[in-house]
């Protein structure tokens, strides 16, 4: 396949085909099926029949669902993360002829089953073996996890190119960002600056967001998401952590990273080029869009989002992010200049800090001051060096997890 590319730069953009029906099936694995990722893809997926084979399916406790959409989508192999639901799923599963697995083993068995693409959608860094294994197709990787990225960045970048693996982006700030950038050459670019809605709490004083709740947290203006993604984006972690992974795929320095509060959720992210030209991707907030352009690219396939007019909205604002009270953004970009193992410290410590939240044991304020923590200790123990291989990164995942549990024990002392 060639080298691996994620944006095409330096090379001319792509003829456009006004047609998908003369297109073979794709071979399609879903790691994360009953995610809200994982829902949106299985949408389309049942929206273009013929179009798709499912080659397996994964989901992390939800038995009953996975194998509902496993029987629904006529998959291959369905997966449970858990090894003690391998029974339940069994049971369910019997006499449909589709292969059941779980664990870590059925994980990896999912990604090594040949597929012409893979959607990378589990939360966290429990994604991050499987996407990586799943590099050993040779073939396309859609990427919904982040943490492969912000974890494992350039080891994980280095072997997709070592394979010839394509990685398409499945976040919406990225996916418009490889659309602005196609035929692009690296020189010619001043910035990539990704867009924030500025989440639930964009207006409210830092007195009033130390008291907010779960439900306040979980309350987002424009996108429905995963709890955990959903809490990212109130805290604008979720945008740090979309920074590290632009870094990572688009090859470019970190001070030309930037971010903009953008209310509306109009516009995912803007380019601007050094003739003094910006090219910016629109739409409506709906998920289903990039995970569209990743399984249909470099054509383009029908969508049933809704139509942007401009016209009835009127007005997009935009507005610079406050990182005094919303100091994770801060974090990420420190975490970002460090290098090396401290991202995947950063994104640990903040796992750790948000299901504590979740939870009910610590406030939301707390999870930055959590991360802040835990880097802080990672430095005082000489963590966050270079990463040579993936177990570097899992080792350095696990002690941010250990420096964030000791930090929220310090927090409740």
């Amino acid at each position: 396949m060639g080298q691996a590319t994620t944006t095409g730069l330096g090379s001319a953009p792509r003829p456009a085909v006004t047609s998908v029906t003369d297109a073979p099936p794709m071979r399609l694995t879903v790691m994360g099926a009953t995610g809200s990722i994982g829902l949106s893809t299985l949408d389309l997926i049942g929206r273009n029949p013929g179009r798709f084979t499912i080659a397996a399916l994964t989901a992390h406790s939800n038995v009953d669902e996975l194998a509902e959409l496993a029987i629904a989508h006529r998959a291959e192999l369905a997966v449970i993360g858990h090894d003690s639901l391998y029974g339940r799923l069994v049971e369910r599963l019997a006499g449909s002829g589709i292969a059941v697995a779980a664990g870590r083993a059925g994980l990896m068995e999912a990604a090594a089953r040949p597929a012409d693409c893979l959607l990378a959608a589990i939360v966290g860094a429990a994604g991050l073996e499987p996407a990586y294994a799943a590099l050993g197709q040779g073939k396309r990787l859609a990427l919904a996890n982040k943490e492969c990225l912000v974890s494992a960045g350039a080891i994980f970048m280095a072997e997709a190119a070592r394979q010839g693996v394509e990685i398409l982006p499945v976040d919406s700030e990225h996916s418009g960002a490889f659309q602005a950038l196609v035929g692009a050459r690296g020189e010619d670019i001043e910035q990539i600056v990704l867009t924030a809605s500025g989440g639930p709490f964009r207006e409210w004083p830092l007195e009033r967001i130390a008291q907010a709740t779960r439900a306040d947290a979980l309350r987002h203006p424009n996108w429905s998401m995963g709890a955990k993604i959903t809490v990212d984006s109130a805290t604008m972690m979720n945008k740090g952590l979309e920074l590290i992974e632009a870094y990572h795929l688009f090859d470019v320095p970190a001070d030309r990273l930037g971010v903009v509060v953008h209310p509306q959720s109009i516009v995912h992210c803007l380019v601007a080029y050094r003739d003094g030209s910006v090219i910016a991707q629109l739409a409506e907030p709906d998920m289903r869009t990039p995970i569209a352009l990743a399984l249909s690219w470099p054509r383009r396939m029908t969508a049933p989002t809704k139509r942007l007019d401009l016209a009835a909205i009127g007005t997009l604002t935009f507005e610079p992010p406050d990182e005094t009270r919303f100091p994770c953004l801060r974090l990420a970009r420190a975490a970002l200049a460090a290098g090396g193992t401290m991202p995947a410290v950063l994104n640990a410590a903040n796992e750790i800090a948000v299901a504590a939240f979740l939870e009910g044991r610590i406030g939301v304020l707390d999870i930055a001051a959590t991360v802040d923590t835990s880097l802080e200790a990672a430095v005082s123990e000489g963590l966050g060096g270079a990463a040579s291989c993936l177990e570097d990164v899992l080792l350095a995942d696990a002690a941010g997890r250990r420096l964030a549990a000791e930090a929220l024990g310090s927090l409740r002392g």
